[in-house]
């Protein structure tokens, strides 16, 4: 397994340790429950060092990024994050991820950890556009601090104003006394929080100063366990589950990143799935019995018991007290209020579709 900068950190901690995406990781600290509270109510990190980052510069840029992701990156200015998604040749997603523009020639790609090989070699392969693409997965750090209390916790360890940071949008400069320090005011935990991004030598200075700086907020290690059921109360898609290579966006609720007013990969595909309607859509659901968690695979029934959906997540959510997933059904059944049935160990399960986010 790989490690990050921090691995041996957090099992010095006293973190349990997983591998994911080839990683060596901290899965849970004191308890998901704990970790998860902490996040919504004060503040929390996350290294997730594991994710990808490429460079892409030259005059073609923007083209080339264009062509590959289904939002319309054009609409970016300098400072500013765009959230997206890598369409495939055959209809699905082969990764969701963030755009970052630096300027007109330079951006910034961030993508899944799980997926940093096959996604570099998916722009390589569509890069006839002469674009210098550098991979800096293996040399930076990336630590997500999240939670209200987030932004009091790092403002005094920068003098960049962290309020006049708007939400997807980022600014470069010093913090903790390290240079060359990215600051994005975007996280994937729905509690807002900024991803502090730093070279790899600098990873455990920046950790430390965050910890010293959140100790009147009683900041807190967490890890990928709490991050997950986070993300699922705000119904944000996990690629490999909610989204994967056979899921179109339109599918998956994720028109408002797919723009039809340019041309992409398979864009004539997905348009027609957005004109005619989706045979199939993600939708939320709660459980209204206790003690029945629904996850990833369970199939959805209708009250006949015929086989209408799958599930792709589910949780009994910290924040809810109340058991929630994500699937995917048949169009006919996606309305809020539709009634579907979750099969767990051979029982029929009543659930309802709810609005998203959960919370």
């Amino acid at each position: 397994m790989k490690e990050t900068a921090l691995t041996q950190l957090h099992i010095s901690l006293g973190a349990k340790m997983a591998e994911f995406a080839g990683y060596n990781m901290p899965i849970v600290y004191s308890g998901i429950n704990d970790e998860h509270k902490a996040v919504r109510k004060s503040v929390g990190v996350f290294d997730v060092s594991h994710m990808g980052e490429f460079m892409l510069k030259g005059e073609k840029a923007l083209d080339l990024i264009q062509m590959v992701t289904t939002n319309d990156a054009s609409k970016l200015t300098d400072g500013k994050i765009q959230y997206s998604c890598l369409p495939n040749n055959e209809g699905g997603i082969v990764d969701d991820l963030l755009v970052y523009r630096w300027n007109a020639t330079e951006y910034y790609l961030v993508v899944n950890a799980s997926n940093i090989e096959k996604d570099w070699n998916w722009i390589s392969k569509h890069n006839t556009f002469g674009v210098e693409m550098t991979n800096m997965s293996d040399e930076l750090s990336l630590l997500a601090v999240q939670g209200p209390n987030s932004i009091k916790t790092l403002q005094k360890l920068t003098s960049i104003e962290l309020s006049s940071i708007p939400y997807y949008a980022f600014a470069a400069g010093t913090m903790a006394g390290i240079d060359d320090v990215i600051i994005s005011n975007t996280g994937y935990t729905g509690a807002g929080g900024f991803e502090i991004y730093v070279w790899n030598k600098d990873a455990r200075k920046m950790w430390d100063a965050i910890f010293e700086a959140g100790k009147e907020f009683e900041i807190v290690p967490t890890g990928l366990g709490c991050r997950d059921t986070l993300r699922l109360e705000k119904a944000f898609c996990l690629y490999g589950h909610d989204i994967d290579d056979t899921t179109s966006p339109i599918e998956a609720g994720l028109g408002w990143i797919t723009k039809f007013t340019k041309s992409f990969i398979k864009s004539d595909y997905h348009k027609a799935i957005k004109d005619n309607g989706p045979t199939k859509k993600l939708v939320g659901f709660e459980i209204p019995e206790k003690g029945k968690i629904p996850r990833q695979h369970f199939k959805i029934k209708d009250a006949a018991g015929n086989e209408i959906g799958e599930v792709t997540s589910g949780t009994q959510s910290p924040s809810l007290n109340k058991a929630i997933g994500l699937a995917y059904v048949k169009t006919e059944f996606s309305a809020i209020g539709s009634e579907i049935f979750v099969e767990i160990r051979n029982q029929l399960v009543k659930a309802v579709v709810v609005k998203t986010p959960f919370l």
